[in-house]
């Protein structure tokens, strides 16, 4: 088997056939453009049997990644921590050479068994693009909210409330007089600010009826889960995209940052919270854990046991969230775990 470690950049890609041996069977450096995984494929069509290893292929390398995975190819993505310890095990003084570095991508797909397999892009990555682009919208339309209540703040005798919809700050203004200059130019910033407010909020609505409908079309039933709705749905799915990555519930609870780490020494035996993982998954497990506390339901006892266990408050929450972990895991494995009755309440919110 061929391995071909590719070492990617902005403009320009550079690959290396390497024997089971170790040694380097041929090298080609392209430039990065339309035809380049064509140029590959014509290149490597002499081993029959070959797998591809490329370096950061969900950064630089995400392009002839996915234009390989999307040829039907076998590609893996070599994380450029693991290359790097690679290549300064290897002989050679550690020199740095783009070569270099490509032999050092195949090496490792040689040796580590546990490299994730690139597949092309599907559902999950509509529901990550739709849900990024949420959290954009939703983080822009807070700032301009607060410079908005800011310049309301000097506006009027008292200031505004705060969380203001765009007709209740419209209606405001229309009750301001200016006096001075400066008035004028707040009360015309203002006016541009709401205009903003209500393309925000038209472009919010607009992203939820898409992920509304994305989510609908992907099938999942993890939106049975009592506090997951289609927007969270759809930030998990897109998150954890090929669940099968994940061989048991313990190792997606270490990728979503609900595993604790064992922090023993000698005799005494204690965990510490976890601050790995991906936390995006973990902000939404975090909401899904506030939404069934405070509500009645198995969600809300399972965390009042705790508390009777002298578990304090956060730990009851981090607890919760664990066994929330799994539950989705269920979900998202149906064929590879039975589904038991779960402890946290299962319905559509």
């Amino acid at each position: 088997m061929i391995t071909i470690g590719i070492d990617p950049h902005k403009s320009s890609l550079t690959a290396v056939a390497l024997q089971p041996s170790g040694e380097t069977a041929s090298t080609i450096r392209l430039e990065v453009n339309s035809n380049t995984v064509d140029r590959l494929l014509a290149w490597a069509i002499r081993w029959t049997q070959r797998q591809w290893a490329v370096e950061g292929a969900a950064g630089l390398g995400h392009g002839v990644a996915q234009g390989l995975a999307g040829a039907g190819e076998p590609v893996l993505d070599v994380p450029a921590q693991l290359a790097a310890r690679a290549r300064l095990l290897n002989t050679g003084h550690a020199r740095k050479t783009d070569p270099i570095d490509a032999a050092a991508v195949a090496m490792v797909a040689q040796h580590h068994r546990r490299l994730h397999p690139v597949r092309a892009e599907g559902h999950s990555v509509v529901l990550r693009l739709l849900s990024e682009r949420r959290d954009d919208l939703a983080e822009e339309r807070t700032r301009t909210a607060n410079r908005l209540h800011a310049l309301l703040r000097d506006l009027i005798a008292g200031g505004a409330k705060r969380n203001l919809t765009a007709e209740q700050a419209a209606a405001l203004l229309r009750t301001v007089r200016p006096v001075t200059a400066a008035d004028e130019q707040r009360k015309a910033l203002c006016r541009e600010l709401v205009a903003d407010l209500r393309r925000l909020d038209t472009a919010l609505r607009r992203n939820g009826e898409d992920i509304a409908t994305a989510v609908a079309a992907h099938g999942t039933s993890v939106t049975q889960i009592h506090g997951i709705g289609p927007i969270l749905a759809a930030k998990i799915l897109g998150h954890t995209s090929a669940v099968e990555r994940f061989p048991t519930r313990h190792h997606f609870a270490s990728y979503c940052g609900t595993a604790p780490i064992e922090a023993s020494s000698g005799e005494q035996r204690r965990h510490r919270l976890s601050r790995a993982g991906n936390r995006q998954l973990n902000r939404a497990l975090h909401l899904v854990a506030v939404c069934q506390i405070r509500t009645s339901g198995p969600g809300r006892e399972y965390y009042q046991r705790k508390l009777g266990e002298a578990k304090t408050p956060a730990e009851a929450r981090r607890a919760l969230k664990r066994r929330l972990c799994d539950t989705i895991y269920r979900h998202l494995v149906p064929r590879r775990l039975p589904r038991r009755s779960p402890s946290i309440r299962t319905r559509r919110s």
